[in-house]
């Protein structure tokens, strides 16, 4: 690999013998240098500082093998060092990487200050610690996520070796070239969601979801792509909502062996999801497109990426993620391609505006010609309340159901506003508002231990209450459904007064259906619906006036449901951006696009935002059909 022996060539130059330097590796996107002499490393700090500058590369330090410590010995040292405050969940050794992997609710405890206390790890046992933050609540996802990754180490660094090989490839730019992108899913529509950005010498995947909210059409266009998958060279997930993460193990299922682009936080949640994904559609005597096995293999091939930091993903492609305050570790995608050629934004799903879980989106990109842009709510008719507003009317509902002796149906994605409306009722009993009880149903509960692995990525409020120990979503207002607490659903509506939180949030399957078989006849009830509703899902039925529906008994018989329950709409609550949102998100977006393509939005709303962009910026704004093909240079 050529670029490698400019990278040997750029470190010669700026380290000293004094490092020690035996070997230099490329794993995937990075730069790993191996030493004998830790402690130069450590003594300045300038060394790795220099090397990353010259590079525009993330740079690792990791010992020379034959400086590695005997495991167990080496176990033991590390737990003498480490503070017992730190509470270490779990340590293992990873020889193909020469890393220990140290598992801490308190991560900082094991750097230490300045670092201190990882620095003496290394030089004390040899291995260098790759420390990462336990969940503040069991977690079984992150749990065998992470065993995963470890049982298939010397297949992970050989997959990391040879996308390096692949990014870092010898080509010749022509003038000649261009640049190109497929609509395959998302356009005029919400579901699918599915980008090919194209090169003569690159192909990248923009997401890669399913369509659950209906039967119809729920894939990609992916026969329309006339090459086998394993020619894609990268896919990059936005964020792990099914919609746009939910087809990708079938890529691998049917070939592809390539990187997965990804925050860690979207990583782990989409995988998750795609497991919820099989798991239901089992359990509805359908046939799942992948399987278990699948999703492994994608997980294998995961390459984390933190926001804002430049990644080289093929020779003529960098990518950078920039947060999208959507859900959790979601990500806006900038894509510089060649030499300056062209520079896209895929803002995938984004929210401008107020939310208790996360800092503002990004909106500042150093260029930025082609713009695609979600719609969801882009209609003139989409105009949502005042968060305050929000928050006061679904106080209201609950108040009044709750003193008619009702409960409280709130449908909710298990990852994003789940844990957005458990912050607002948890917010409501902190201020003495109201007197709550609230069970959690559904994945949502293991989407909150996720949550606390990864603080950082939320406000800093939220953030310090997870590092004190004191996380909002185990508050004493909230009660797990599990297999150990022993009640069931039906003990569950029997009581008065309660809020139940479930997914799936569209009600097309999960626990938050079977509580609406349960609840809906009783007319002291209340449904209260917080997010969006895709069209042909039960919820959008609901929400646009069905009032009786069919459901088989357990004897077979099927019978009319009538709903007599209460059925309530509070707006204000959507992780996606309104239509004000919106156009305030493109006046403040920098630099300006050239030009704009509309996606993620019903056929009317994708329309009308488009020509409001045209008519309000001068924009060149375009409401794209799936299958459409633009030449972007």
């Amino acid at each position: 690999m050529k670029v490698l022996d400019e990278v040997k060539e750029k470190i010669d130059s700026v380290l000293t013998e004094k490092c020690k330097v035996t070997k230099v590796e490329m794993e995937g996107p990075e730069v790993v240098i191996y030493t004998k002499n830790p402690k130069a490393f450590f003594e300045n700090q300038n060394f790795v500082a220099k090397a990353a500058h010259e590079l525009k590369k993330r740079v690792n330090i990791r010992t020379d093998k034959s400086l590695l410590g005997e495991e167990k010995e080496s176990d033991k040292k590390i737990r003498e060092i480490v503070p017992e405050d730190a509470g270490i969940q779990d340590i293992y050794f990873d020889s193909a990487f020469s890393q220990v992997t140290i598992e801490s609710i308190k991560p900082g405890l094991v750097i230490g200050k300045g670092g201190e206390t990882s620095k003496r790890i290394t030089l004390e046992t040899g291995w260098t610690p790759n420390i990462i933050r336990a969940p503040t609540q069991p977690s079984e996802i992150l749990k065998g996520i992470r065993h995963h990754l470890h049982k298939n180490s010397d297949e992970r660094k050989k997959i990391l070796q040879e996308t390096a090989e692949k990014i870092y490839a010898e080509f010749s730019p022509s003038p000649r070239d261009w640049v190109r992108f497929i609509a395959l899913g998302g356009f005029r529509q919400v579901g699918r969601s599915a980008v090919l950005l194209e090169t003569p010498h690159t192909k990248v995947m923009l997401d890669c979801g399913i369509n659950v909210a209906t039967t119809d059409e729920p894939y990609p266009y992916l026969d329309a792509l006339h090459f086998p998958l394993n020619e894609l060279d990268a896919i990059i997930v936005s964020h792990a909502h099914l919609d746009h993460s939910g087809f990708i193990p079938y890529l691998f299922k049917s070939g592809f062996r390539g990187p997965v682009y990804c925050t860690p936080p979207t990583r782990d949640l989409m995988t998750l999801l795609q497991f919820d994904y099989i798991d239901v559609t089992v359990k509805e005597g359908k046939e799942p497109i992948y399987n278990e096995k699948d999703v492994k293999e994608m997980v294998k091939y995961c390459i984390p990426r933190e926001y804002r930091e430049v990644t080289d993903i093929a020779p003529d492609m960098r990518l950078t993620l920039h947060n999208a305050a959507h859900i959790l570790g979601a990500a806006s995608v900038h894509m510089h391609i060649g030499e300056g050629a062209h520079n896209l934004v895929y803002t995938s799903d984004i929210k401008f505006g107020f939310t208790r879980l996360f800092n503002n989106v990004d909106m500042h990109y150093p260029r930025l010609e082609t713009l695609i842009i979600e719609s969801t709510y882009g209609g003139q008719e989409s105009i949502q309340p005042n968060r305050q507003v929000a928050e006061d009317r679904l106080l209201q509902v609950l108040k009044e159901t709750m003193q008619q002796d009702g409960n409280i149906l709130i449908p909710v994605f298990a990852v994003g506003r789940g844990q957005e409306i458990m912050l607002v009722l948890e917010n409501f009993y902190r201020k003495g508002l109201i007197d709550l009880k609230c069970y959690v149903d559904g994945m949502t509960r293991e989407a909150n231990a996720i949550h606390t692995a990864y603080p950082e990525y939320m406000r800093q409020g939220v953030q310090r209450r997870i590092l004190q120990n004191d996380s909002p979503f185990r508050a004493e207002i909230f009660e797990s459904m599990n297999n150990k607490n022993g009640k069931t659903r039906d003990e569950i509506i029997e009581e008065k007064g309660i809020v139940i939180i479930a997914s799936s949030g569209m009600l097309t399957g999960g626990p938050s259906l079977d509580y609406l078989y349960r609840m809906a006849e009783n007319p002291k009830n209340c449904l209260i619906f917080v997010g969006y509703q895709g069209e042909g899902s039960m919820g959008r039925k609901i929400q646009s006036g069905l009032k009786t529906f069919p459901v088989t008994d357990r004897s077979g018989k099927t019978r009319a449901m009538n709903i007599n329950m209460r059925v309530e709409t509070v707006e204000g609550f959507s992780g996606h951006s309104d239509r004000n949102q919106l156009l305030a998100y493109v006046r403040n977006l920098k630099p300006k696009p050239k030009r704009v393509f509309v996606n993620h939005g019903e056929k009317s709303n994708a329309n009308d935002f488009a020509r409001t962009l045209s008519a309000r910026f001068k924009l060149n704004a375009t409401a794209l059909n799936n299958l459409d093909a633009i030449r972007l240079k």
